[in-house]
This record gives structure tokens, sequence and C-alpha cells, in this order.
């Protein structure tokens, strides 16, 4: 749980009140491998924070479409349908064994409200969620296949070792043939 304070006050001071404020509110919930996190339809009741593990965020169908990953130290959330209070229209699988912190919808308000700092604390974690999008969407633009996939690496070097090569080829867009071409050409 420490984690999540050292990630927040990269940006700003927290008070002990305010921390214990925030904290007494997470709960920590484990998933195991291949379990979702949400399916599609449900509506996101939680902003988590990945203590260990890894997560997809796919697009259910014969071909199932991977739109983004997140990590240990970072936060997730089906955020759209967190903010909106609607069903998601997507998946979010846990990679490996995988601990959340986690706060519910309601509890986020109670700290927005009853604490000095509640406001920035949800803006931070949002602002993070809004980044990643946003260098997803750009990359998708603006960098060929081979590009996307050096950059994936080198922002999560372990990547290999958790995500399985056919979910990495979603993600970037192409067919895991064409992945494979790629990695054969890189090597």
């Amino acid at each position: 749980m420490e984690e999540i304070r050292n990630y927040f006050e990269k940006s700003v001071v927290m008070s002990d009140r305010d921390w214990e404020r925030f904290s007494s509110k997470l709960e920590q919930q484990k998933f195991s491998k291949k379990q979702y996190l949400i399916n599609t339809g449900q509506k996101e009741n939680y902003l988590s924070f990945i203590e260990k593990g890894s997560v997809r965020f796919y697009i259910p169908g014969e071909e199932d479409f991977t739109f983004s990953f997140s990590f240990a130290g970072e936060f997730v959330s089906a955020y759209d349908s967190f903010l909106t209070r609607n069903p998601c229209n997507y998946q979010i699988q846990a990679l490996e064994d995988t601990v959340l912190w986690r706060i519910s919808h309601q509890d986020l308000n109670i700290i927005y409200d009853e604490t000095e700092i509640g406001d920035r604390i949800g803006r931070l974690a949002s602002e993070k969620l809004y980044l990643s999008n946003f260098r997803r969407e750009l990359s998708l633009l603006t960098q060929t296949a081979e590009e996307r996939y050096l950059a994936l690496f080198s922002e999560q070097p372990d990547l290999l070792k958790n995500i399985p090569l056919k979910y990495i080829a979603s993600y970037i867009g192409i067919t895991p043939q064409a992945l494979s071409r790629i990695r054969r050409r890189i090597s």
C-alpha cells in the first residue's frame, strides 16, 4: 500500500491525516491468471492500483482485440464506465496472478469531499490513465508496427515474459504472423 503513497508523493505532499483517510478506504483484492476484473456489460465500480501483476484490456470477439495493458505500479480501471456509471463495452483480464488495491466510486467521492488532497489524487490518477490512452492513439497514427513493438518493450522490458505474443500483436495492430516476421528481422 505504501507504493500508492509513494506514487502520489512524486507529485504532491500528502498529510498523514489525508493518507490515513484515503488508505482506510482501500481494499486489497487478488485475481488469478485469466480471471476477469470486469466483463462486458458490467459497470466499473473501482479505481485500482496494481501492486503486483499485469492486465489486458480487450474487446471480445471472434478475434479478440487487445487495446491496452496495465502493469505493477500503475492505475487500472474501465475508467469511462467508472466516470459515466454506464456499463463497460470491453473486458479487463489478469494476465498473471495480480494484486490490486481498490477504492470504490462511492468511497473516492467521500475522499474528494473529506480531504484536502482528494481532488488532486483523483486528478493525478485520471491524468495518468488519459496520457496512457493518448500515447497509444498517437502511436497507432504515427508509428509503424515495428516502431510500436520496439517502443512497447523499451517502456516495459519484462513484457515478453508475461504476455502471449498474440495479445502483443493485437495491441500493436498486426497479426501474430506479422509480429513473428518483425521479431525475426530485428533479432
